[in-house]
């Protein structure tokens, strides 16, 4: 950061945010966390799907997208109460650079605009430098080609010509696009100089990092009580990338564990705003948008030791 640590509005001490990726969501199983949030002052992102998908063999089955009329009227009022609202590509399974045109234009039809922030999704073929073409180094990126055994050239947004090219678009509308995520809850541990520009992926124009919670029993790991004091100590920023569609909510009720931590999350005078705005602070407040090359070097490191880690956990259980 240019001239120290970053400074927070109103004297707040650290930054904290979540961006919500809207797999697997229904209106029942997230709307009980965005009243909890809302009620403790933070407003935090949320991506959606603007288009149904008639794949019924998809994982994310059963997710609600904004063509589901009480989902949309959710989203909405969501957006209407200072929640941001963000893109996870046109739909939940891959879709041609015509999906996205559509769903591009239903976005700015319901909200007014098209959103300002995108995370890639899965293995939706238009993902944007998504697989290896995240990564540069080469060591990295021969490791992570042999955990995840993918084809070469499978992500193609960034690819002119390609049916699923919408690199283009991206470029035009969103400002910000999250790339790697860690196991840290502040991120300025990680990537200081974020939001950073890229010129090797110059189709997002400003690139972000997230800290990982899976699911919410990651999300109650991260966020304990003594990364709290972590977060706070620092001075810190936490991005949360989470999907509060996965388990944050049974029977209608925000799980305890997670009520608790928020609560006590929202006593410390932190800032709790959405991401764009987040990262507009923070790039008003760096010099120039560059990524130094031993930042970028140790992150993919460090990004590739926290995917091996979650791999070995998985396999273990």
């Amino acid at each position: 950061m240019s001239g120290g640590p970053p400074v927070f509005p109103n004297g707040a001490r650290f930054a904290f945010t979540i961006m919500d990726d809207t797999d697997v969501a229904t209106v029942e199983n997230v709307e009980p966390i965005y009243r909890l949030l809302e009620s403790l002052g933070m407003r935090t992102t949320k991506t959606v799907w603007a288009l149904r998908c008639d794949d019924g063999n998809s994982d994310f089955a059963g997710s609600q997208t904004l063509e589901d009329i009480e989902y949309r009227e959710f989203v909405v009022d969501l957006q209407r109460r200072g929640f941001e609202i963000a893109f996870h590509n046109a739909t939940m399974e891959s879709s041609t650079r015509e999906r996205t045109l559509e769903a591009i234009s239903r976005l700015r039809e319901v909200f007014g605009a098209v959103p300002r922030v995108h995370a890639n999704h899965s293995f939706n073929r238009e993902n944007l430098y998504w697989g290896a073409d995240r990564l540069d180094d080469p060591l990295i990126r021969a490791l992570y080609r042999a955990v995840l055994r993918l084809p070469r050239d499978f992500y193609q947004g960034h690819v002119p010509g390609s049916p699923f090219w919408w690199g283009d678009l991206c470029e035009q509308h969103i400002e910000y696009v999250r790339n790697l995520s860690f196991e840290d809850i502040n991120l300025l541990r990680v990537n200081p100089s974020m939001p950073y520009a890229d010129h090797r992926r110059r189709y997002g124009r400003m690139w972000f990092s997230g800290s990982d919670a899976e699911n919410a029993d990651a999300f109650v790991h991260l966020l304990r009580a003594s990364n709290q004091r972590q977060l706070d100590d620092d001075g810190g920023v936490c991005i949360v990338a989470t999907h509060f569609g996965k388990g944050f909510c049974v029977n209608g009720q925000v799980r305890d564990d997670i009520r608790a931590l928020l609560g006590q999350l929202a006593e410390r005078n932190g800032w709790f705003v959405p991401v764009g705005p987040l990262l507009d602070h923070l790039r008003a407040q760096r010099a120039d948008s560059a990524l130094p090359s031993g930042e970028w070097r140790a992150m993919q490191w460090r990004w590739m030791r926290d995917l091996l880690s979650r791999r070995v956990a998985e396999w273990w259980h």
